[in-house]
């Protein structure tokens, strides 16, 4: 189930370095294209595990980093809103890294390097009473992937409670649907995109998709963008709210999703009930949505430029 009130919640997953250049007009393929260019802390589950230090709750932070200053940057970055890391690190690699650009439209090109999260070992994931929740990236990459099954199977051994995001459907069809599944199979909650919900269940219906969804898990969140949200519980039980409106012009949409696992697991480490749970996910990803990067103020104390 979600976390029981004043649960620790450990967060397993991707840490990245962003390195973001927006550019106007067209990119001079071969040539110079000038750009504005910052490096940000990010990773789907960094992003998670930030809000949740940020929001208050007590959070854990499970992940690989390389022995080089971007990994040195990025367990400070989490510190500085009171976050507690235990980070591997490995000898001789790099901190994971995705270079973004963004063009004058806001269309973005991604290009990640996995880096050192592909060598996730043995995550020492385990806190007595808490809950732990997996990025879907530690599950769909190759590398990582036998950790992050075998950090759900020591949660669940423990006693905690457990959540995944799948994360990207593009990954997760790459992988397949039964693949996927088996690996999060015992999972109590399941975040869910209507994107990833048809790779998962083969349908966008949300009715039928939380029906296949919580035969095997006994909650799920689904994530209907303009539509709001809904929670899906034992029993039949339902709670739905409406899209919450960004506080602003929409400047960036990438890690709302990462906010929105955060506010509803804090809400409910806080002992609120679901739907109070959705409203606050809902809002915090909106509020995402309307500033640059996706960690707290303004993408948190840790941006640098170049």
């Amino acid at each position: 189930m979600t976390p029981a009130p004043g649960a620790a919640v450990v967060v397993l997953g991707d840490v990245m370095t962003d390195v973001i250049a927006r550019y106007a007009g067209r990119l001079a393929v071969g040539s110079d294209t000038a750009a504005t260019v910052v490096l940000r802390p990010g990773g789907a589950a960094a992003n998670t595990a930030a809000w949740l230090g940020h929001l208050g709750a007590r959070c854990v932070f499970c992940g690989c980093v390389g022995d080089d200053a971007l990994g040195r940057d990025a367990a400070a970055a989490l510190h500085a809103v009171g976050v507690e890391t235990r980070l591997e690190v490995a000898a001789g690699a790099v901190t994971g890294t995705c270079v973004v650009l963004v063009d004058g439209t806001g269309e973005r090109t991604m290009l990640p390097d996995a880096g050192a999260n592909a060598l996730l070992g043995r995550p020492d994931v385990v806190v007595p009473g808490g809950h732990l929740h997996a990025s879907g990236y530690t599950l769909l990459s190759p590398g990582s992937r036998a950790a992050g099954a075998a950090a759900l199977a020591a949660a669940r051994e423990a006693g905690m409670t457990t959540s995944v995001d799948p994360a990207s459907a593009a990954p997760l069809a790459a992988m397949g649907a039964d693949a996927f599944r088996a690996l999060i199979a015992g999972v109590d909650l399941v975040f869910v995109t209507l994107d990833e919900a048809e790779v998962l269940c083969g349908t966008r219906d949300p009715d039928r998709v939380a029906g296949d969804l919580r035969a095997a898990h006994p909650e799920v969140v689904l994530k209907l963008g303009a539509a709001g949200a809904r929670w899906h519980g034992p029993g039949g039980t339902v709670a739905a709210v409406p899209a919450a409106i960004p506080p602003g012009p929409v400047v960036d949409t990438p890690g709302a999703g990462d906010a929105f696992a955060a506010a509803f697991l804090a809400a409910r480490a806080d002992g609120e009930d679901p739907e109070s749970a959705l409203r606050a996910a809902c809002a915090l990803a909106a509020a995402v949505c309307a500033q640059p990067g996706a960690r707290p103020g303004r993408a948190g104390s840790h941006e640098s430029r170049r």
